[in-house]
């Protein structure tokens, strides 16, 4: 098991990173949908600052794979386990049918890995797209997946989401310590193939997150890679730990640092970038 830092409480919030929790009947038209149907979103599992703005906004980034995850990664609040049950064969149908009672246009689809499954659930993602689009050609559908190569990357791919989306999560000599499952480079393999692998139909996007102990050169440094896969979208957003065992917060970084880094990263090639505080990869996502 992975060996988590304990920290001090974590500082009070800056000004700029405050988030507003609104009213209205949206968040809990979702959360009951979702109940009903027995689905998961990463908005609750990962704890996301945004849930109150998706979910009254009646948008959520759905979860397959279950609910607990085979790698047990330093940043993250999603359960461990390294035996989950079975994926549900009901999934991708149960979570077309809350696409359509939500009215969506644009969904998200991400996943706890799943190193246990001999196809980590590649297949599982293609038969969710396959799904959704079943309901309606004209539903875009975004795919956020483990570090997936060859044949279960092309499975995924060929099901034709219009973004492949794999986070490099942080530099490169942090990696091993916060992500001690998985491998930068490895990682920067996956946004290559899948670059290479596309048709014109599929962006390739990316994203980390700053203030687990980053120098600000590491962070140019860790963009200009991602973007040397071929990836043509970018989130940065500033790292939130869900509670004293996760790994410590290092800082809290000002916007205008933000805004150079997006400012540089569309200067180098990227055509989207989002670079905030409280961006998440899947924050806004059918406006990127």
């Amino acid at each position: 098991m992975t060996e988590k830092k304990k920290q001090p409480t974590r500082p009070k919030l800056p000004p700029w990173i405050r988030v507003r929790v609104g009213t209205g009947t949206g968040r809990g038209e979702v959360a009951a949908i979702l109940k009903e149907l027995n689905l998961h979103t990463v908005c609750g599992s990962a704890e996301c600052p945004n849930l109150d703005e998706c979910w009254r906004g009646r948008t959520a980034t759905f979860m397959i794979l279950g609910d607990h995850c085979t790698r047990n990664c330093a940043f993250c609040a999603v359960p461990h386990a390294p035996a989950p049950p079975p994926p549900d064969p009901a999934e991708p149908a149960s979570l077309a049918e809350a696409v359509a009672r939500l009215g969506l246009k644009y969904v998200v689809v991400t996943s706890v890995t799943r190193d246990d499954l001999p196809d980590g659930g590649s297949a599982q993602f293609a038969e969710v797209i396959r799904k959704i689009r079943g309901r309606s050609e004209t539903i875009k559908v975004e795919v956020l997946t483990p570090d997936y190569l060859g044949d279960d990357l092309k499975r995924v791919l060929d099901a034709g989401p219009v973004v492949f989306n794999h986070n490099i999560e942080t530099v490169e000599r942090l990696s091993k310590k916060i992500r001690v499952q998985a491998d930068y480079r490895h990682s920067l393999r996956v946004l290559a193939e899948a670059a290479e692998a596309a048709d014109d139909s599929t962006a390739v996007k990316s994203g980390i997150m700053v203030g687990l102990g980053e120098t600000n050169e590491e962070v140019e440094t860790t963009i200009r890679e991602i973007r040397g896969t071929g990836a043509a979208i970018l989130t940065v957003g500033q790292y939130l730990p869900p509670s004293n065992s996760h790994w410590p917060l290092d800082r809290y970084v000002e916007p205008a640092k933000f805004a150079e880094w997006r400012d540089m990263a569309l200067s180098i090639g990227f055509e989207r970038v989002a670079s905030a505080p409280l961006v998440r990869s899947s924050y806004h996502a059918d406006e990127l």
